[in-house]
This record gives C-alpha cells, sequence and structure tokens, in this order.
C-alpha cells in the first residue's frame, strides 16, 4: 500500500519473521524494516503448517495498522517505530477457516464444515492442533480437530469424517468416557494405528486408528470406533 511518498509492504517471505519494509515511491529505495512478530518452529513438525504471515496493512494518523492470518492486530508508530498488539475482540470467525492460509487445503475444508463454523472454535492448546488417520476404517482419510466451544470455552475434538462429511463432537460439552465433557486437561494426543494393537490381546478391536490422549505423569486414554460409535477405553492412570 502507498501513503503519500511511502510503499509500505509485507513481504511474506519468511514464514518465521513476519516484517514490513517502507520504500520511497520515487527513488524506490527502501528506507527501513521493522520485524512485527517471529513465530518459531517446532522441528518436530511440518514446517509450512508453522508459519503464520501478515495479511492486510493500512495506515491512518501516522500508525501503521497491520493484521496477521490469525487476526491478530497491531499498530506500528511510524514516527518511534514503536509496535503495539491490540487485543483482539470476541468474533464469530476467529480462528476459523479466514484465518488459516497457513494450514493444508483438506484441514481448511474441515473446518470450513458448517457446524464447526457455527459453534466452534480451532482450539490451538496442543501442537499439532489435528491429526488425520481412518478412525472409523472406511478407508477414507477422516481429520481430527482441536476445538472449543462457544460460549462456554470447553476443549474437545471434531471428527470429520472424509466420505460423508459427517462431524462427530467428543468432549466441548459433550460427555465422552472418563474424559468428561471438557478435554482442557490434554497435553498430547496422537494417532494410534491398528498396526500397533496388532499384538495386544486385550486392548479393545480397532476397526479403524484410534487417538491416544494423555496427561503428562497421569491418564491416557484411546478413542476409538467401535462400529457404532466413538468408545473410550483407560490405558492408565
Amino acid at each position: 500500500m502507498i501513503r503519500g511518498d511511502i510503499r509500505y509492504v509485507a513481504p511474506n517471505d519468511n514464514g518465521q519473521r513476519a516484517y514490513i519494509e517502507a520504500w520511497d515511491v520515487q527513488t524506490n529505495k527502501k528506507l527501513w524494516d521493522l520485524t512485527i512478530f517471529t513465530n518459531p518452529v517446532d522441528p518436530k513438525l511440518e514446517e509450512d503448517v508453522q508459519w503464520v504471515f501478515i495479511t492486510a496493512l493500512s495506515v491512518k494518523d501516522n500508525v501503521l495498522l497491520v493484521t496477521s492470518e490469525r487476526a491478530r492486530r497491531y499498530e506500528v508508530d511510524l514516527k518511534t517505530k514503536a509496535i503495539k498488539e491490540l487485543e483482539s475482540g470476541p468474533s464469530r470467525t476467529s480462528n476459523s477457516v479466514a484465518e488459516h492460509g497457513d494450514i493444508p487445503e483438506a484441514v481448511k475444508r474441515a473446518i470450513s464444515n458448517g457446524s464447526l463454523v457455527k459453534n466452534y472454535d480451532v482450539s490451538f492448546q496442543l501442537k499439532p492442533f489435528y491429526l488425520q488417520g481412518d478412525f472409523n476404517g472406511d478407508g477414507k482419510a477422516d481429520i481430527a480437530i482441536l476445538v472449543k466451544k462457544r460460549p462456554t470455552g470447553k476443549v474437545g475434538i471434531a471428527i470429520v469424517h472424509g466420505g460423508s462429511d459427517k462431524v462427530t463432537i467428543l468432549g466441548a460439552g459433550t460427555p465422552m468416557g472418563n474424559g468428561g465433557n471438557d478435554f482442557g486437561w490434554m497435553d498430547s494426543w496422537e494417532i494410534y494405528t491398528r498396526e500397533r494393537e496388532a499384538n495386544r490381546t486385550s486392548a479393545p478391536k480397532l476397526h479403524g486408528d484410534a487417538l491416544l490422549v494423555s496427561k503428562s505423569e497421569s491418564a491416557s486414554a484411546l478413542i476409538y470406533w467401535n462400529g457404532k460409535r466413538y468408545s473410550w477405553v483407560q490405558q492408565g492412570d
């Protein structure tokens, strides 16, 4: 964008550093650049999934307003270059597909499902915040997404089935085994494959991949499809 004799741009060439450049319009020389926020990458996860870019710039009264993909807003004083992050007000589209340019298309489509957009926000309390697997054993890829119910804030898992786009909510206000109706206690989760369970006679029969949900130094549980519905089986205390 151009204001007066200065052009402001957000190069978005580095997913770990979001920055602004100011260029003189007449001479086409760069006047300065300024880092707005950084985005550290977890080496254990896919790198480009974690990138966050700047999506919008505007100027008013010597203040540059910067908006990120995650709908976070920053004010830059163009005289002092001081940066201030603004508090984001509640929004029905906050954490929805509109702010998720940094995740795969398959996950964007899952988040776009009507019932999710209407009643839930995506939760980023864990990394990764989504998992892909064949949870009901129909041979089609399903997506499990961490969600938070509005307005209660209760955390749970939304499973979007690839064959039908049908959504099943576990937790987030819907009781699920010993996990209760709020999975805010979780601090890790992962895919638990059928092959992993092949040599254990005490485990339930898995029709597809399961979810292993855990709290450090405490309980863990398997969430699995029993042929009719998702079930919970405790793994330890």
